[in-house]
């Protein structure tokens, strides 16, 4: 059993760079929040399409372009844009596309906006991934879908509903949950659209696609304001969305459970909780940090995997962007200092590091602005977060101000871009 240390011996951010891992393979890795650049091994001058997608990767809409580009290999750059909620729109975006809607992109300096009209545009230069989206079956598919979009919205949305209301709205998406799992037995493997990568191995096609975004956040945003367990309640539904956490693609482009349940409130125009046992439950795991386990995600490095550590990984991304979280923090940057490096000790080496007094508010701020994946993968963020957690309540179990609902300005990427690219 591990023993506080004194607050004196928190690890020196000399000392804690010697556990950080060294940076991936942008252009040619796994998918990643962080990259400008993607080529999947050809040339730089063979790059036809650049995508235009949110700073934070919260925008549901831009991941289902990037997931596309990702599993066709298309080469193609990155610029980052920010969404009204979370900070002000650049002004050079807004003169390209002067709604400043998200997703934008260009394939041969044409602009194209509107993610299906993306998607049919990039299906008809490069073709399809898998099924053709205007293809009968497609068509049915992405109809279920936006059914299933509509009774999610009408559930999580609505506020002040009765006891009848609240329930016929669950049953509504329940019927249309059970129609995309029936969709998803209809087939051999695990997808919607079995297709083929270019390498051969199986890999999920465009209509595919077009559900991830989506049911992602229903998975979370039910569980965090209903006390849904939609991985238990809809078995099918589970079994695809465990062959999609296997898939290193999809894990590069993935939310969790808090980066969700706080990003969707200002996009929605609000989302209610129904109060109930399990819903209080599920929110207080989410929000501490200790998140839901197998309900968030089921992916598991393979045996064998020495070099896996997501707290390494964790450490890492804070390192990097170790200035502006200091000097964004309302403790202030001097005052911050020993109290993450207590939190970054304690999760490295596990030794319960005592952090300054009245350091639990910064720290609990820092937790509840980690983001997913646009900061780090899941199992890192589970990791600081929790860190961050238990390092804060050897201060006080006093939790902070309550993450704003109407917009995401705490947000604002601004502090974090250097030279105007993010990263």
């Amino acid at each position: 059993m591990n023993h506080p240390i004194h607050s004196s011996n928190a690890l020196t951010w000399e000392a804690l760079t010697s556990f950080a891992n060294r940076e991936p393979d942008r252009l040619q890795g796994p998918t990643n929040s962080y990259s400008k650049l993607r080529l999947f091994h050809q040339a730089e001058n063979t790059v036809r399409v650049t995508l235009y997608r949110d700073h934070h990767a919260w925008c549901p809409y831009c991941q289902k372009v990037w997931l596309w580009l990702e599993w066709k290999e298309i080469p193609y750059r990155v610029k980052k844009v920010t969404m009204r909620c979370y900070g002000k729109k650049e002004r050079w975006y807004l003169k390209k596309v002067p709604s400043g809607m998200l997703p934008a992109i260009e394939i041969d300096n044409q602009l194209f906006t509107e993610s299906d009209e993306i998607l049919l545009a990039l299906e008809k230069v490069f073709g399809p991934l898998g099924m053709p989206l205007e293809g009968k079956r497609s068509l049915e598919l992405r109809k279920l879908e936006r059914k299933l979009f509509r009774s999610w919205c009408s559930w999580l949305c609505r506020p002040n509903m009765n006891e009848k209301q609240e329930l016929q709205a669950k049953e509504q998406f329940h019927h249309y949950a059970k129609e995309m799992e029936i969709e998803i037995l209809k087939g051999e493997g695990p997808w919607l659209d079995k297709t083929k990568s270019a390498k051969g191995t199986l890999i999920p096609g465009s209509s595919d696609v077009i559900f991830i975004p989506y049911v992602e956040r229903m998975n979370a945003s039910l569980a965090y304001y209903k006390g849904l367990n939609l991985r238990r309640e809809h078995p099918a539904i589970n079994i695809w969305l465990t062959a999609l956490e296997q898939l290193s693609v999809y894990r590069g482009t993935k939310g969790d459970f808090h980066t969700h349940a706080h990003d969707l409130p200002p996009q929605m125009g609000g989302c209610w909780k129904n109060a109930s046992p399990n819903q209080y439950n599920f929110s207080k795991a989410i929000d501490c940090g200790e998140g839901l386990g197998e309900l968030e995600d089921v992916f598991l490095p393979e045996k064998g995997a020495q070099d896996f550590k997501p707290e390494n990984d964790a450490l890492t991304r804070v390192l990097k962007h170790r200035l502006p979280i200091l000097k964004t923090n309302p403790m202030g940057e001097n005052s911050f200092d020993q109290p993450l490096r207590a939190a970054l000790t304690r999760m490295i080496t596990g030794s319960e590091c005592i952090p300054n007094k009245g350091s639990a508010s910064g720290l609990r701020y820092l937790r509840d602005r980690i983001s997913v994946p646009r900061d780090m993968p899941l199992l890192s963020a589970r990791k600081l977060r929790q860190a961050l957690e238990k390092t804060a309540e050897m201060d006080s179990f006093k939790q902070g101000e309550s993450i704003p609902l109407r917009n995401r300005f705490d947000q604002n990427p601004e502090p974090f871009l250097t030279k105007n690219a993010p990263d």
